[in-house]
């Protein structure tokens, strides 16, 4: 059933996900801890509904303590956690956080000894503990409501505190796949249980979404927001370690356009022009430009696009894409080196040396190294 595999892949994401999250050193942190404890509740969830549907309860009760406990409870809990944690605002070091998981507790308390002396047969509960578990049960449909929306505003109101555009509109919109979710899950509950609504095929749907908030959060929440922060860190620590000063070089932009294609000798590496490009290179890296091509760097020394080919495959024996990408390779491998570029990734390092992909860096990278920049890095260790 495409139904069923769907959100089998969803599950087995969300767990190799959790697991990466919290052993990779690339994503250890507090904040990163508890989104992970919220991708493993979600896939806990899902999880749920396919031992509902392909009915392993009736086969192996033991299992229903993953239905009798209610993961919808302790996902928005989660989610405060990893974003006050994220923001490092001072209430993540609050002992009063504890109480977000009371509800949890106590509605996972009562299920689980409801349901206690049917699955394993142990005893039958008595008439008037039946009742107080009944009443007790109904509050906690009562609390469901006021306590989801309730810590989603609460938790929406320390978004604020990140001073990070990026991380802030990453946060928001987590907050927000995550708000219709659980809110959904709740009303959902509320009509099944008060209008006797059959919810079997609203359930089914949500969970779907379910599954792309697990790869929503794989794929631009984790990857693509890590890989903009690690070219954010990896920019500032490139602009503190060299100080670009355009003094430093001096471009007469005025230089007449001189067309040298008959004077093949002028053609060497004492070529003023190419000096010039080797400094610019050099001293002012504008191979990490991933736009640059023939024209700007024309521009910049005031010559033909056409001279610039000339000059480079005369002088180098190769074109002028292979020039800068071996200035970019030299650039990662520096920063492999450095301890300081420890922590990043090394597709965050090669896009921030210019490089336009990740297949064009590691096609570029072991054209010049005859290794991967993974092989690289580790032969280094």
């Amino acid at each position: 059933m495409i139904y069923i595999t769907l959100l089998n892949i969803a599950i087995f994401q969300g767990i190799v996900l959790g697991i990466i999250i919290l052993k990779s050193p690339l994503f250890k942190s507090n904040a990163n801890k508890y989104l992970a404890y919220a991708i493993f509740t979600l896939s806990l969830l899902l999880l749920n509904l396919v031992f509902e549907i392909v009915e392993i309860y009736n086969t192996i009760p033991l299992l229903r303590f993953i239905d009798n406990i209610e993961w919808g409870f302790i996902l928005p809990v989660f989610i405060f956690l990893f974003t006050v944690h994220q923001v490092n605002h001072p209430i993540q070091h609050s002992k009063k956080i504890r109480w977000l998981f009371v509800p949890f507790i106590y509605y996972a308390f009562i299920n689980i000894f409801n349901d206690l002396g049917t699955i394993a047969g142990v005893y039958d509960i008595p008439n008037s503990i039946d009742k107080v578990i009944g009443v007790l049960k109904l509050i906690g449909i009562f609390i469901v409501p006021p306590f989801i929306i309730g810590i989603l505003i609460y938790t929406y109101s320390f978004i604020k505190f990140s001073n990070n555009t990026q991380e802030k509109k990453w946060i928001t919109l987590l907050w927000t796949l995550v708000s219709v979710l659980l809110l959904s899950w709740a009303l959902a509950i509320i009509l099944g249980l008060f209008f006797e609504y059959d919810i079997s095929s609203f359930m089914k749907l949500l969970a779907l979404f379910g599954t792309f908030v697990i790869h929503w959060t794989a794929y631009f929440g984790i990857f693509k927001y890590r890989l903009a922060k690690d070219k954010e860190g990896i920019n500032k620590l490139l602009a503190r370690k060299i100080s670009l000063n355009d003094n430093d070089l001096s471009i007469d932009t005025n230089l007449k356009k001189v067309n040298y294609s008959n004077n093949l000798e002028s053609l060497t590496t004492e070529n003023s022009y190419y000096i010039k490009l080797e400094a610019l290179c050099k001293n002012h890296q504008i191979y990490r430009d991933s736009t640059l091509n023939r024209e700007k760097v024309a521009e910049k020394l005031g010559i033909s696009p056409g001279y610039v080919s000339q000059l480079v495959n005369t002088i180098t024996g190769g074109n002028f894409a292979n020039y800068i990408n071996h200035y970019r390779v030299e650039a990662v491998k520096e920063m492999i080196l450095d301890s300081e570029f420890k922590n990043y990734s090394l597709l965050a390092i090669g896009l921030e040396s210019g490089f336009t992909s990740k297949t064009t860096f590691h096609k570029s990278f072991k054209k010049v190294t005859g290794m991967t920049p993974n092989e690289y890095r580790n032969s280094q260790k």
